[in-house]
């Protein structure tokens, strides 16, 4: 049987700030609200017509304290990911579904001034955040099943904890990628080992 593909790409704004709260293991997540916006000219009466779409959209651990830190209402992003739909009860007891973007790669679009009177972070011409493209360019992004914590030039790699643990450089390669990774999540309720590490985002 073949294998289907399952994957979703946003640009567009942030609705609100992200909400960001803390499992009891300790792993963060995030949910954020993103707008996207169609226009087009109606072949009839040759108006413009804009279309406006909402997306929930949920991060988990590290890029989820990135996003809670650094992402702000209206701020653009570029958010590559995977729809789960999952299953919960109102206060009624009534069964409910609602279909989510699980985010595996988050890169903030704005420019170094146009977002820090609203505290927010975004980048610039000098090793920051830049215009978002399907290459793993300036961004940060979740990956499958990489081992430690690597400093990259650019950004930064998290993964699953290796048995070892501990710090490791990684050697430059002929195309850095910059980024953030960090493991997708598993199929099940996210159940995120604590992540045992301070550090602060160098920009």
């Amino acid at each position: 049987m073949a294998r289907g593909i399952n994957k979703v790409i946003l640009i567009g704004n942030l609705g609100t700030d992200p909400e960001v709260r803390y499992m009891p293991q300790g792993g963060a997540v995030a949910n954020l609200t993103v707008a996207t916006s169609e226009s087009w000219t109606d072949k009839a009466s040759n108006e413009k017509k804009e279309q406006t779409e909402w997306h929930r959209v949920v991060i988990y651990q590290r890029l989820a304290e990135i996003a809670g830190e650094y992402l702000r209402k209206g701020s653009k992003v570029y958010i590559e990911g995977k729809l789960k739909t999952r299953k919960w009860q109102d206060k009624d007891g009534v069964e409910r579904y609602t279909t989510e973007i699980i985010a595996n790669e988050l890169q903030m679009l704005d420019g170094r001034g146009d977002n820090q009177q609203q505290g927010g972070m975004g980048g610039g011409q000098q090793g920051g955040f830049q215009k978002a493209a399907p290459q793993q360019q300036g961004g940060y992004q979740q990956a499958p099943q990489q081992g430690g914590f690597q400093p990259q030039s650019g950004g930064y790699q998290q993964a699953a904890p290796q048995q070892q643990g501990g710090f490791q450089p990684q050697r430059p390669a002929a195309q850095p990628q910059q980024g953030y990774q960090q493991p997708a999540q598993p199929q099940r309720a996210p159940m995120e080992p604590p992540i045992d590490f301070d550090d602060d985002i160098p920009f």
